[in-house]
């Protein structure tokens, strides 16, 4: 069974699209099959790989149908890691994209002629709780929160908790909130440790890998690279996102043996 992860935060500059692009290198380097999803009207996928804005077909493409979403798909050299770009979208056509993604049964549809192949879907949405974080909530089995170590993050995280809460209640009584990932934590800082130590102690599902506020980010999206791509040895960085990939699948397989445990099951022989 395929496992759709839709990673969602409420505010800009969480580090969400960098965790997005490394997290699904990571699981696949693990050996799990993954699809990248862009669902931002501004391509942030795009972006962090330095393609231009018509250069690869996507989801904007398969939903005006130009292209069918199988042929969208962008196989990356890493054996496992594909992607689906949001494809060719001028940015004055982004409210009749967004609209598009929520129409009723349309994400599901796309979604569903692709994963196939693959062990995990990660929805990248832009920043907000607008209508493609909802189209992706809508279809998603688990939610990560990116949440930027600073006071102002963390008042405003219950914003996407509470979307959260509303899709699984009224839309899709699959979808559980995965955990909370700190992001962007300075740990020379004062007030950013301050925030992530209050994360700890006052909200639940905080997860125990943190992502760091670092120089080596913007080297690797100048470069167009996730960060384990950069050249020279492994950064502290890179081998933090195989540390938090391991994480997040332990407890996806641990929210499914919950979810199967209360199941009832016929009576069995052995002999």
């Amino acid at each position: 069974m395929t496992v759709r992860l839709t990673i969602a935060s409420q505010k800009g500059g969480s580090g969400k699209t960098t965790a997005a692009l490394n997290l699904s290198l990571a699981f696949s380097e693990k050996g799990h099959r993954t699809l990248l999803v862009d669902l931002d009207p501004q391509g942030g996928i795009g972006h962090a790989l330095r393609k231009g804005e018509t250069e690869m077909p996507g989801v904007a493409d398969a939903l005006m149908q130009a292209c069918t979403p199988e042929q969208a798909l962008v196989h990356t050299k890493l054996p496992g890691l594909t992607l689906l770009p949001r494809g060719r979208l001028d940015p004055v056509d982004a409210c009749e994209f967004e609209r598009a993604l929520l129409g009723p049964g349309v994400l599901e549809g796309l979604v569903r002629s692709v994963e196939g192949d693959f062990d995990l879907v990660v929805l990248d949405t832009p920043s907000g709780v607008g209508m493609p974080t909802r189209a992706a909530l809508a279809v998603s089995q688990f939610a990560l929160v990116p949440v930027q170590a600073e006071p102002l993050a963390l008042r405003g995280v219950q914003q996407i908790l509470r979307v959260i809460e509303h899709v699984r209640y009224h839309e899709n009584p699959r979808l559980q909130l995965l955990g909370l990932l700190p992001s962007m934590v300075d740990r020379d800082s004062d007030v950013s440790m301050g925030v992530l130590v209050a994360a700890w102690r006052d909200l639940c599902g905080v997860l125990e890998t943190t992502i760091p506020r670092a120089a080596v980010f913007a080297k690797a999206s100048e470069a167009g690279v996730p960060v384990g791509y950069l050249a020279g040895p492994p950064s502290p960085e890179a081998r933090r996102f195989g540390i938090l990939a391991t994480e997040v699948y332990g407890l996806i397989r641990d929210r499914y043996q919950e979810a199967t445990e209360d199941v009832e099951r016929p009576a069995r022989q052995l002999l």
